[in-house]
């Protein structure tokens, strides 16, 4: 399993626009040359934020705000808003175990119940993680 770029790239979104906001306006090329990626990318990240309220987007070159204040938004309100999983659940278990195998038969009941546990403790630690920590983090290694 891995989690793909957006999440890290929406983050890396996130501070730059905080960091930058009195000087420069966070367009979606400006915030693309910061994370190095195209500017597409940034666009459909930035839409994905907007519509989990997290951030406004004015059109044309009018640039990126964040919605909220930092306190408010978890790394899980923005993996939430970049990282939609299926029917809720982080890891997609292969299709139609083979019923006639005893592992097959009983795979379901042996590894749901810890997939989830797995899946709760990593959302826990999201929801305890706000833009703001990283922002502060952010802060003290930009300042040296």
């Amino acid at each position: 399993m891995q989690i793909s770029s957006r999440f890290t790239i929406a983050v890396h979104v996130l501070i730059a626009i905080e960091t930058f906001k009195n000087d420069y306006k966070a367009t979606s090329e400006f915030l693309a040359s910061s994370a190095n990626v195209n500017p597409t990318v940034i666009r459909r990240i930035l839409q994905q934020l907007k519509k989990a309220d997290i951030v406004t987007v004015k059109r044309g070159s009018g640039g990126a705000d964040i919605e909220r204040p930092l306190t408010e938004i978890t790394l899980l309100d923005v993996y939430n808003a970049v990282e939609p999983v299926e029917n809720g659940q982080l890891f997609h278990f292969h299709e139609k175990p083979n019923e006639l195998c005893p592992v097959g038969r009983n795979i379901h009941k042996i590894m749901d119940y810890r997939l989830e546990e797995i899946q709760n403790a990593m959302e826990e630690k999201m929801r305890r993680i706000t833009i703001a920590d990283v922002m502060a983090d952010a802060n003290k290694l930009i300042e040296n």
